[in-house]
């Protein structure tokens, strides 16, 4: 049986590693890449703040090809929609048939990746679909990955999580509130180590920066209170270790 050919969304966060690491235990799948959507003007992975010289040796260390998908900036969701589409066209001519993504329980952003996919031929994969959230961040950390969080949700968290390593005891701690996988956007993290790297990232911790993202004019106003809507982010910024 021939394996399908198929692509990774790759975020460098705990979700994501932990859902390549799945596919990559079955022989059905052939993955011919990472794709990252990334921050062109700053240079770092979207939402999460990275840098990309940490996504590229997180590749290396996976043994894949790397596709960025370089945006300018803030992008409407429209613009986000044509470069996405842009992006695909290329794999789906050379035989990719499959997307794959980390997802675990947001049944919107299925069926939003879904109907994307859709529009270039393309089926979506979530092999972490439904499961329990406090299961899969045990079995992250039993399986060997260690990740480190490089961004928080300041209306969730408090500050001085940013940059600390993701650990058990760091979970417990979380408030009752606090999706352990940071599903509902809490957390993000950056994976260093783990069962299908070839070797671990030595990073060094830089600057602790927040920035506080403006509520558009055209965001709903029941949306525009604090419990509706997220403005306020710490990011740890990481550098490759010398």
């Amino acid at each position: 049986m021939s394996r399908q050919r198929a692509i990774m969304n790759w975020s460098g966060g705990k979700d994501s590693a932990l859902a390549l690491y799945h596919i990559l235990q079955s022989d059905q799948w052939d993955i011919q890449s990472l794709l990252t959507s990334v921050n062109a003007h700053y240079g770092r992975v979207s939402m999460h703040g990275v840098r990309t010289e940490l996504l590229a040796a997180q590749a290396g260390r996976l043994g894949l090809p790397l596709n960025r998908m370089n945006l300018p900036g803030d992008v409407s969701m429209e613009a986000y929609d044509a470069y996405m589409q842009k992006t695909l066209q290329p794999f789906w001519a050379d035989g990719v048939t499959h997307s794959i993504f980390g997802d675990i329980f947001l049944e919107d952003l299925r069926l939003y990746r879904e109907e994307q996919l859709q529009k270039v031929g393309l089926k979506a994969i979530f092999p972490l679909w439904q499961r329990n959230t406090t299961e899969l961040i045990h079995e992250f950390v039993d399986l060997g990955f260690r990740a480190v969080l490089v961004c928080v949700n300041e209306k969730y968290l408090s500050a001085e999580l940013v940059g600390q390593e993701l650990s058990l005891d760091l979970l417990r701690s979380l408030p009752k509130t606090v999706d352990p996988c940071g599903e509902n956007g809490e957390y993000h993290s950056f994976v260093f180590d783990g069962p299908i790297f070839s070797s671990p990232i030595v990073y060094q911790k830089g600057e602790v920066v927040r920035r506080v993202y403006e509520v558009s004019a055209s965001t709903d106003a029941s949306e525009k209170t604090d419990a509706g809507w997220d403005t306020g982010f710490l990011y740890q910024d990481l550098t490759l270790q010398d």
